[in-house]
């Protein structure tokens, strides 16, 4: 797992073309810091959901799935993982930021990734029933909207699904 302020190694941030954090491989790697996130929030009881922001290779901030352990309705991933960041940065802005999340973002996390205008947004698993980056909605890329952000899907899906199978198969047995 990265920690926030962790960089990749400077061979792969500074290699040719790189502008953003598009490759699989640095994908797949700041996914899994989403993955352990995930699994913290499993561990309090919480949906395991991770969500972790990005820019320019480094990790600005985490955030896990906290409803349950803070009784906060609003304590999803997303909006723990952009508090934070926001909390640290001169702006809530999130210009030229990529968000790497476990499930696909809710109206409301959609809503607030829009708001923050994240430039990017890495999902694992699709979530057919409250999804809004596909699934349901397609909140990011609503041209009537104010912002847009780019949106790359099936990230580590598998990592994701098992990990909230596993969560909820003994809550539904």
């Amino acid at each position: 797992m990265l920690a926030p302020g962790v960089r990749l190694s400077d061979d792969i941030a500074t290699r040719e073309g790189w502008d953003d954090v598009t490759d699989a491989t640095v994908d797949a790697t700041f996914m899994g810091t989403a993955l352990e996130a995930a699994k913290r929030a499993g561990e309090h009881d919480d949906v395991p959901v991770g969500c972790v922001l990005v820019e320019n290779g480094a990790i600005i901030a985490v955030g896990e799935n906290r409803r349950e352990v803070d009784r906060d309705p609003s304590a999803h991933a997303e909006i723990v993982a952009l508090r934070a960041a926001a909390s640290r940065r001169p702006s809530w802005r999130m210009d030229g930021v990529t968000a790497y999340v476990t499930l696909e973002p809710c109206v409301m996390c959609a809503g607030a990734l829009l708001n923050a205008r994240v430039a990017r947004v890495v999902i694992g698993a699709m979530d057919e029933k409250a999804g809004a980056v596909g699934s349901r909605y397609n909140v990011l890329s609503d041209p009537r909207l104010l912002h847009e952000a780019d949106v790359t899907y099936d990230v580590r899906a598998d990592d994701s699904v098992r990990l909230l199978s596993e969560f909820f198969s003994p809550r539904r047995g």
